[in-house]
C-alpha cells in the first residue's frame, strides 16, 4: 500500500483530497504548507513517503518552489502537481521543475487513482532498470542490497572493508542466500568498478569443458575447437572473476586454478606461451570446504590461497526481518514487469512469509512472490496467493476447492506447523486443526470460511461468492444450511 504526502494550504482540499486518496487504498499524510512538507520528508530521509501530491499556488513557498527543492534530495519521488491553473505556461513550467503529472482541480478519484499507479510504476520501473544498469555495469553497490536485519549490518559492514582491496574473498552460504549478489556488490564497492564481472557456477559446466571454458583454447587445438576461445579468466582481464561453487572443482583444475592465482597467468589448451591476467578473484561454495580439505576432495593450499577474506553469508530463516522488505521488493519488480495493480502484502500473508524457514533462501522467496503475483487477483497478494507455503504450515486458505485446501503435513520441518495457529499467525485465519491436534471436519471449517468472507466483504454476496468461488444460489443455500442471519449486511447487495 502506498504512502502518499498530500500538501494544499486549503483545509477543505486537504480533506477532499485526504478522503479520495484514502478511498482509492491509500495511506495519507498531510501538511498545509511547503516547509511543512519538507519537514515532513526530512523524517527518516522520505522512506515513509511514496508520492507527493502538491498544490501549486500556496502563500509563502509555493509549489514550484517547493518542487525544486524536493527533487534535488529526493529525485526518485513522484509528484503529481494539482492547481486550478490549466494554461499550458503553467503545466511546462511544473514539468520543468520535475513533476510526474499535472491534474486540474478539482480532480476526479479515478483520474487521481490512475495518476498514482502510474507515477509509482514508471518509478518502479525506472529504479529497475537503474538497478540492472548498475548490475551490467559492475557499479552495484552495498546501497542497492535489501535488507534489515543486524546480521547483515555485519555482512555488509566487513563485505566493505573487504572491498577496499584487492584480497581474495570467499563468500560461504547455503544456496539461494545471496552470495553472487554481495560478490557484485564487493566488485562495485571496489577500485575495479565498471570493469568486467564474470561469474561461473563451477558446478554447471561439463567435466570435459572445465579448462577450456575457464583457461580458453587455441583454433585446432583439439577435435571440435574450430575457433579461438577466449576463456573466463581472460574475460574477466582487470575486473573480477566469481567462481560459484568453487568445491564442485575436480582436483587437477584446482591445480591449474591454483597456479593462476600464485602467478598471475593463464595456460590456454594448445598456446605455445602463458598469457598474463589481472583478476580479482571471489570463490563461493555452499560447502563446508575445510570438510572436503580432510577427506582429500580439496587441495588445502587452494584452500588457503582463497580463504583469505571469509565471508559468512546467513540463511534467510536467521535473518527473518529481512523477508518483509525482500517480499515488498520482489514484489514491486514482478508487479511492475507483468503489469499488475499488486500495491502490498496483507498482515497475515506477511506474517506467513516470516514464519516459514525458506530453505531454498532468497531465491526461494524471490520465486514464490513471482507465482503469488500471477496467481493474485486483488490489490494485495494474501493467503490463498501461497499454496505451498501454507500447507507446509498446515494453514486452511480456502475450503472451497481441493487445490486450496490444505491439511497440516506431520512431517513438517518447521515447528511453526506443531503450534497452534493462534501463536503463529495473527488475524482472521482458519486452523486445520482442533484444539486436541485433530483434523477439523470439513463442514466446520467450510463454515468458518463462509463467516470470515462474510465479514471480509462487509456483508456484500456478489463479492463473497466471486471470492470463494462459488455460485450466489450456492452461497445463500450454505448460509441457510448454518442459520446464519446475514440480512442487515446484504441488504445492500
Amino acid at each position: 500500500m502506498y504512502n502518499i504526502l498530500v500538501v494544499d494550504d486549503d483545509p477543505t482540499q486537504r480533506r477532499l483530497l485526504e478522503s479520495i486518496v484514502t478511498r482509492e487504498g491509500f495511506r495519507v499524510d498531510s501538511v498545509d504548507s511547503g516547509m511543512a512538507a519538507l519537514d515532513h520528508l526530512s523524517k527518516h530521509d522520505g522512506d515513509h513517503v511514496d508520492l507527493i501530491m502538491l498544490d501549486l499556488v500556496m502563500p509563502g513557498m509555493d509549489g514550484i518552489e517547493t518542487l525544486s527543492k524536493i527533487k534535488p534530495q529526493w529525485p526518485d519521488k513522484p509528484v503529481l502537481v494539482l492547481t486550478a491553473q490549466s494554461g499550458v505556461d503553467v503545466i511546462v513550467k511544473a514539468m520543468q521543475a520535475g513533476a510526474s503529472d499535472f491534474i486540474v482541480k478539482p480532480a476526479a478519484p479515478e483520474r487521481l487513482r490512475v495518476s498514482i499507479e502510474n507515477a509509482m510504476r514508471i518509478k518502479g520501473l525506472t529504479g529497475q532498470l537503474s538497478r540492472m544498469e548498475r548490475r551490467t555495469a559492475g557499479v552495484m553497490t552495498f546501497e542497492d542490497l535489501v535488507y534489515k536485519s543486524p546480521i547483515m549490518d555485519e555482512v555488509v559492514r566487513l563485505a566493505g572493508r573487504g572491498a577496499g582491496s584487492s584480497i581474495p574473498v570467499l563468500l560461504e552460504g547455503e544456496s539461494g542466500s545471496g552470495k553472487e549478489v554481495i560478490a557484485r556488490a564487493v566488485q562495485g564497492s571496489s577500485e575495479r568498478a565498471g570493469k568486467p564481472f564474470i561469474a561461473v557456477n563451477c558446478g554447471a559446466i561439463p567435466e570435459n569443458l572445465v579448462e577450456s571454458i575457464l583457461f580458453g583454447h587455441e583454433k585446432g587445438s583439439f577435435t571440435g575447437a574450430d575457433k579461438k576461445h577466449v576463456g573466463k579468466f581472460k574475460e574477466a582481464d582487470g575486473g573480477t572473476l566469481f567462481l560459484d561453487e568453487v568445491g564442485e572443482l575436480k582436483p587437477e583444475m584446482q591445480v591449474k586454478l591454483l597456479r593462476v592465482i600464485q602467478e598471475g597467468e593463464i595456460d590456454p589448451i594448445g598456446s605455445k606461451a602463458p598469457e598474463q591476467v589481472d583478476v580479482r578473484l571471489i570463490s563461493a561454495t555452499n560447502k563446508n570446504l575445510l570438510n572436503l580439505v580432510r577427506e582429500g576432495h580439496f587441495r588445502e593450499d587452494l584452500y588457503y590461497r582463497i580463504n583469505v577474506f571469509p565471508l559468512y553469508i546467513p540463511p534467510l530463516r536467521d535473518r527473518r526481518e529481512d523477508i518483509p522488505e525482500l517480499a515488498r521488493h520482489f514484489l514491486a519488480n514482478f508487479a511492475e514487469s507483468e503489469g499488475r495493480a499488486i500495491r502490498d502484502i496483507d498482515k497475515n500473508a506477511m506474517d506467513m512469509l516470516v514464519t516459514y524457514d525458506w530453505p531454498g533462501n532468497v531465491r526461494q522467496l524471490e520465486n514464490t512472490i513471482f507465482r503469488a503475483v500471477v496467481l493474485c487477483d486483488g490489490e494485495a497478494l494474501n493467503l490463498i496467493d501461497f499454496p505451498q507455503v501454507a500447507s507446509t504450515l498446515g494453514i486452511v486458505a480456502s475450503p472451497m476447492h481441493q487445490a486450496n485446501s490444505f491439511v497440516p503435513d506431520s512431517s513438517a520441518e518447521s515447528p511453526a506447523a506443531a503450534l497452534p495457529l493462534s501463536q503463529t499467525m495473527g488475524g482472521p485465519l482458519i486452523s486445520a486443526l482442533d484444539g486436541n491436534g485433530a483434523l477439523r471436519k470439513l463442514e466446520a471449517v467450510e463454515h468458518e470460511m463462509i463467516r470470515l468472507a462474510i465479514d471480509q466483504c462487509k456483508g456484500q454476496m456478489s463479492d463473497v461468492a466471486r471470492k470463494l468461488g462459488i455460485g450466489r444460489s450456492t452461497l445463500y443455500r450454505k448460509i441457510r444450511e448454518m442459520e446464519l442471519d446475514v440480512v442487515r449486511s446484504a441488504a445492500g447487495d
